[in-house]
């Protein structure tokens, strides 16, 4: 009788960390085929400066040499991990970047203390509006066509500032044009936009938005092939 085949999780929020990590690796070697040299360069180079800085401090005989050789594989293994996060996520946002819905997926990675609500607004050239809700205050993302989704942007920041007027409304396109933040700096440029909104604040802003949003029609998702959450690898692509 033949084995049945355990079926694997797809979703990398539903997958181990073990899992996770293979994973990761295997979608970024499709793309970087240098990742694996990276990882043993960054391994070797930083275990052996592990090993010398550790070998000198006090200590002898073979107490000493222990620790160095263990200060060494911890400091190695560190290294290559900060290698393989980094090169990990320049290709997911890489893969990501120009598909619908792309900058929602990369908001996930925002920490806590930020409330995200994907496409609250779109158009049928699917142009959508995402809205983050954090300590700069709110944040309008667009991505799209860039005339088009300012008109739409603009349109958001008029709804938002009936229920909210006295909270900061900060507007940004995605993309790689003048003006635009790229996909891969997204996250780092909404964490960078102060702290205008105190936590105490947050609820209250947040029953608002409840109230604008109750008044939408269903909005349905734009068709086209919506990119797989980052939640899963959070840990893996924290390397910054």
């Amino acid at each position: 009788m033949a084995k049945k085949d355990k079926a694997q999780p797809t979703d990398p929020s539903e997958m181990g960390r073990r899992q996770q990590i293979v994973a990761t690796y295997r979608m970024t070697k499709q793309t970087d085929k240098r990742i694996g040299l990276w990882m043993l360069g960054a391994f070797l180079l930083f275990g052996a400066l592990g090993f010398g800085i550790f070998y000198v401090l006090p200590g002898s005989g073979t107490i000493g040499l222990v620790i160095a050789v263990v200060g060494g594989l911890m400091l190695g293994l560190l290294a290559m991990m900060i290698v393989f996060s980094r090169r990990a996520q320049r290709t997911a946002y890489d893969r990501m970047a120009g598909q619908p819905g792309a900058a929602a997926s990369a908001l996930t990675l925002l920490k806590r203390g930020w409330k995200s609500d994907p496409v609250i607004a779109f158009t049928k050239q699917q142009d959508v509006v995402h809205r983050v809700v954090g300590p700069p205050g709110i944040v309008l993302i667009g991505e799209g066509n860039a005339h088009r989704v300012r008109q739409l942007l603009l349109s958001e920041r008029r709804k938002h500032e009936r229920v909210a007027s006295e909270t900061p409304i900060h507007e940004i396109v995605v993309g790689s044009e003048e003006g635009q933040v790229p996909l891969a700096k997204l996250v780092r440029h909404v964490t960078k936009l102060g702290r205008q909104v105190k936590p105490a604040e947050m609820t209250d802003v947040l029953n608002r938005l409840k109230a604008l949003d109750a008044n939408r029609s269903a909005i349905p998702l734009p068709k086209g092939p919506v990119p797989n959450s980052m939640k899963g690898m959070r840990g893996n692509m924290r390397g910054r």
